[in-house]
């Protein structure tokens, strides 16, 4: 049984359902098995992201005249839920379906959308997006890379991090100043294929405290050359636009991969104090548990329908930066409250790694601090007041 009983939103057509019963199938034969494996190399098998080209998991929204899909970000919500529901949410292809692809697919140009997109829908190409700096975080108007233009080409100096996929991206779209004088007015964003530059470094994996089987790198760019046609889009400048036009799905994703793991930590718990037993009686009839497990469906319930109302709105291309903010950093501060909630009623066994809710607890942590912390979050939110 569910461990919430949320109507299904009226965009989770049959279509859909079917859409995510393949992508179950799919985790469940070729994902679930390795994930020990995975988790210990710090990195997905490279061959993963072929599989789940064949299988139309890559691009699923992405317009199917440049490989995608054909489909909308409903299926991109369906494959970040089963992702979370499967625990297999380390790996990182939703930002490479719903982060970088979609940046190709609105602001490409004709030339751009068909060079790329069929790569990254068929996994030849993995997909990344360089923000994060050594000294720049959520301030993207303080990133230091630059790409001076020299002749037909851009030249790429800087140092990146916190990179998801960075051990394994082979197309990366990197945010650089290409008039530092100019601010934000001044960044513009280049695609660098690193298998056909020279200067490209990868640096560590960075060793983290949860979400193990992702690799999470430093990268670095030393005289870096990319032909002029490697700037996204026609015209210089318009990256921190780009950006913060994308910047309400990305912020979207990661609420919705929230929601994935609450419903899991959940699901998980109510299980376990069903069939665990202290004191002569099963840890579901001691009425802390009960009115523990309460308060979290509550709160649950009402991140899945707000969750549900946004990804409409997204769908409708209404939802705003204030309201996504909202709901990055309040499922997030939930998801976080529920994982410890769901670990301190599994007891000692909570805080073993061979226990689902141990990973969760591990992982959940990073969702309050990427795709901008949840301070700032709340900064975007005072400034609607």
């Amino acid at each position: 049984m569910e461990p919430l009983q949320v109507e299904k939103p009226s965009y989770i057509t049959e279509d859909l359902q079917i859409y995510s019963d393949a992508v179950d199938k799919f985790l469940e034969r070729e994902c679930i098995p390795h994930k020990e494996k995975w988790a210990a190399q710090q990195c997905v098998d490279r061959d993963i992201w072929y599989k789940a080209g064949e299988a139309g998991l890559l691009c699923p929204s992405a317009p199917e005249e440049y490989g995608g899909a054909g489909g909308t970000y409903a299926h991109e919500a369906i494959l970040i839920d089963r992702l979370g529901r499967s625990a297999v949410d380390g790996w990182g292809v939703s930002l490479h379906n719903a982060i970088v692809a979609p940046y190709i697919t609105h602001y490409g140009t004709e030339e751009q959308k068909k060079r790329w997109l069929p790569k990254l829908s068929s996994g030849e190409y993995v997909g990344a997006i360089a923000m994060s700096e050594p000294a720049a975080g959520s301030d993207l108007q303080g990133v230091k890379t630059t790409a001076k233009l020299d002749g037909n080409h851009y030249v790429i100096n800087g140092s990146k991090t916190f990179i998801t996929n960075g051990q394994t991206a082979n197309l990366i779209i990197v945010v650089a100043k290409t008039d530092p004088a100019l601010g934000a007015k001044g960044i513009s964003l280049m695609i660098v294929e690193t298998d056909e530059v020279e200067g490209f470094r990868r640096g560590r994996n960075l060793d983290k405290i949860g979400q193990k089987t992702n690799d999470t790198s430093e990268l670095f760019f030393d005289e870096v050359r990319i032909p002029t046609a490697n700037m996204l889009g026609t015209e210089d400048g318009r990256g921190f636009y780009q950006l913060m036009e994308q910047l309400p799905q990305e912020r979207l994703n990661v609420a919705l991969g929230g929601m994935a793991v609450i419903e899991r930590a959940l699901e998980v718990t109510i299980d376990y104090v069903k069939q665990r037993k202290a004191f002569g009686k099963h840890v579901i009839e001691f009425q802390n548990t009960q009115f523990k497990l309460a308060e979290c469906k509550t709160e649950a319930t009402i991140a899945k329908v707000f969750c549900n109302h946004c990804t409409q709105s997204l769908l409708d291309g209404k939802l705003d930066p204030v309201t996504a903010s909202m709901a990055k950093y309040w499922v997030t501060d939930l998801q976080c409250k529920i994982v410890d909630e769901c670990l301190q009623l599994h007891g000692g066994y909570g805080y073993m790694n061979e226990y689902p809710i141990a990973e969760m607890y591990r992982d959940s942590r990073v969702q309050r601090i990427y795709g901008g912390t949840n301070e700032i979050m709340k900064l975007l939110i005072s400034r609607s007041l």
